[in-house]
């Protein structure tokens, strides 16, 4: 994959053994928070030198019925701290902290698949018409940011894919996440920005870790 933003070109240099590592720097993390209330030491993992500057989101899926269900996912659209000091608190927050679900218990964590999603910079998706939203949207390539006057809101590119949306369906639900009405987007002062992510997730619960 190629990003969109040239503040990932960190990204584009580390190795994927490197960038594994952050999927099990996240799971180590809520691992020991949630067991005894312990945050971690990101400097006892052997990180890269140069850490990537980049957005970041944890995603929690729990394997139900042999299917991944969304049992939490927090982050950021640009960089705010040290990487690993980020992954730590994310994941976290990922797993107590998100509104939409009770906090995880120690006993979901042999179910539960750790998912890492690094964000290229968001650009402004610059229009006439609305309408051209549906030829400059990709399905399955773009993260969507609506910023209006109801507040900014985000959708993770492979949220779209989940639920086998069009693009219309896309961001109406980009609006409904914001708690705008589902034509905000048509609103002649929101703007939509577009960005790309690099995932890796673990193939099954505490399993191999892969390049989705």
């Amino acid at each position: 994959m190629i990003f969109l933003g040239h503040s990932n070109e960190q990204i584009r240099n580390l190795s994927e053994n490197d960038l594994k590592k952050y999927v099990l720097i996240a799971r180590t993390a809520v691992e020991k928070y949630v067991g005894n209330g312990q945050v971690i030491d990101g400097s006892n993992f052997l990180i890269p030198k140069l850490e990537p500057k980049c957005g970041l989101f944890v995603t929690l899926y729990s394997r139900f019925n042999k299917k991944n269900e969304l049992r939490g996912c927090i982050g950021h659209t640009m960089p705010k701290r040290e990487f690993t000091a980020s992954i730590i608190d994310i994941a976290i927050k990922a797993a107590t902290q998100d509104p939409r679900f009770y906090p995880v218990q120690d006993h979901e964590l042999s179910d539960i698949i750790f998912e890492v999603s690094f964000l290229s910079e968001p650009i402004l998706i610059n229009i006439k018409d609305k309408s051209e939203y549906f030829h400059k949207i990709k399905i399955g390539r773009d993260g969507l940011i609506l910023d209006s006057i109801y507040g900014s809101g985000l959708l993770l590119p492979q949220v779209a894919v989940e639920h086998k949306w069009n693009i219309e369906q896309y961001l109406q639900n980009l609006c409904a996440k914001t708690g705008a009405p589902s034509n905000a987007w048509l609103l002649p002062s929101s703007k939509i920005f577009r960005f790309e992510t690099l995932i890796y997730s673990e193939k099954e619960p505490n399993g191999e870790i892969i390049k989705v």
